[in-house]
């Protein structure tokens, strides 16, 4: 009788395991994680095809068109060399550690071959659009930050990405008023359009 139990127990079991065994044996191996910015524009070869109005609504509906992308996810980003920043941010007055890769890193890694001339269009899910040129991104060292004190930011937040400096480091910016220092920084930032003149 004993033997019997264990037999009806490991059937019972493995009849239990079974359909994890199929589902992991049939299930789509996974893919990369999400896009979380997207550089278009004058750049390299990229590593997506051309907008798609259907799959890309948000960027559609932004009037953001490209026939050729690079897209990047968070491991991608974060395996890019970063730096950390400590600005004093607009929203509460308070200094607040910022880590990730230089935004002219970024660019390079999309094979941008950047002059004088090169301007970055930074947009933000919510619609938001900043211009900077690559002599000012240099100047200020801004970055594409990942991490802020310590954490990984949030969408709904300032998150995913935010297109940064520390404006405190510089007199010009350190000059204005905090909310006219970020100006140019649109938090949420998911897309950089590279253009040239």
């Amino acid at each position: 009788m004993n033997k019997r139990r264990q037999f009806l127990g490991a059937t019972a079991l493995g009849t239990l395991a079974m359909p994890s065994l199929v589902l992991a044996q049939t299930a789509p191996k996974a893919s990369r994680s999400p896009t979380l910015l997207t550089v278009s524009g004058r750049i390299g070869a990229g590593n997506r095809g051309p907008l798609d109005p259907v799959l890309d609504q948000m960027m559609a509906k932004q009037k953001i068109k490209f026939d050729k992308a690079q897209a990047f996810d968070f491991a991608a980003i974060t395996a890019l060399p970063a730096v950390t920043i400590r600005p004093t941010l607009e929203y509460d007055g308070k200094p607040h550690t910022l880590k990730g890769p230089l935004l002219v890193d970024v660019i390079k890694a999309c094979g941008v071959k950047a002059t004088d001339k090169t301007t970055l269009f930074l947009r933000a899910v919510d619609g938001y659009a900043a211009q900077v040129s690559v002599a000012d991104a240099h100047k200020y060292r801004f970055i594409v930050a990942t991490h802020l004190d310590g954490q990984p930011m949030a969408l709904g937040g300032l998150g995913p990405l935010w297109a940064v400096y520390e404006a405190d480091r510089f007199p010009d910016m350190a000059a204005k008023p905090l909310p006219a220092r970020f100006e140019s920084c649109p938090w949420a930032t998911y897309h950089i359009e590279v253009k040239e003149g």
